[in-house]
């Protein structure tokens, strides 16, 4: 038996019990018998393959999106789907355009819940992108506090020419920073000929997630800009006053 194997079954499973709490290192640690370095190595190897999501640096942990994908359970991040459905569907009938409601997962992008509309050509985007690479990732990079936002530039760099090529260098990335905190919303104009909108759901102060609108160029207009924006806002903030 590979006893390390073991052990990360043993902190999957105390993680799931009463899921909707968050545990501690030092609780789960208590609970399956190691030491806090042991656990936090493991934990750490479970949050990099999403098994385990760390909810900010002292809250602790919980289930992450594989552990439930991985048994068809769309209950990931429940709370915030619930709230967000309706607003999502009233944005999409009131605009015409697709939203998405995303959420961070370490250098990644995650969408968890689309609404789209009925246009026959739509933009089409994966369920995991880099958050460089999506109006909704920069958003909710922008989003994050100072100490936060130094420690993910440090742990994952600066944005590649590809992914966000006005944010290559430190004073490129922190004017982008400052510009998504100061307009309230980011946008993303891509060379595959489409655009994005995001903007912040939050829970009190935390952002804890984005709602975006991506449509084709050759719909966006400034008037399409200025309604975008409008509802975006709006629908944001129904949802963040249903959580």
């Amino acid at each position: 038996m590979i006893q390390v194997i073991h052990r990360a079954f043993d902190i999957l499973e105390f993680v799931a019990t009463s899921s909707d709490r968050p545990k501690s290192l030092t609780e789960v640690a208590n609970a399956v018998g190691l030491n806090l370095g042991t656990c936090a190595n493991i934990m750490k190897t479970m949050v990099d393959r999403r098994y385990l999501d760390q909810v900010g640096a002292r809250k602790g942990y919980c289930l992450g999106a594989q552990a439930y994908w991985l048994t068809g359970n769309n209950a990931y991040r429940k709370d915030v789907l619930e709230a967000a459905r309706p607003p999502m569907l009233a944005l999409t009938q009131e605009l015409e355009e697709s939203c998405l409601l995303a959420v961070l997962n370490g250098d990644q992008r995650l969408i968890i819940h689309r609404e789209l509309c009925d246009h026959s050509l739509q933009v089409s985007t994966a369920d995991e992108k880099h958050v460089y690479d999506s109006a909704s990732g920069r958003l909710l990079v922008g989003m994050m506090n100072d100490t936060e936002l130094v420690k993910f530039k440090s742990r994952y760099g600066l944005p590649t020419n590809d992914l966000w090529p006005e944010a290559t260098t430190e004073p490129g990335f922190y004017c982008q920073i400052q510009l998504i905190r100061q307009q309230g919303y980011a946008f993303q104009e891509s060379s595959r000929h489409f655009v994005g909108y995001a903007v912040a759901v939050r829970r009190g102060e935390e952002v804890v997630g984005s709602i975006s609108v991506y449509l084709p160029t050759y719909r966006h207009t400034k008037e399409k800009a200025a309604e975008v924006l409008l509802h975006l806002h709006q629908a944001a903030e129904q949802i963040s006053s249903r959580l």
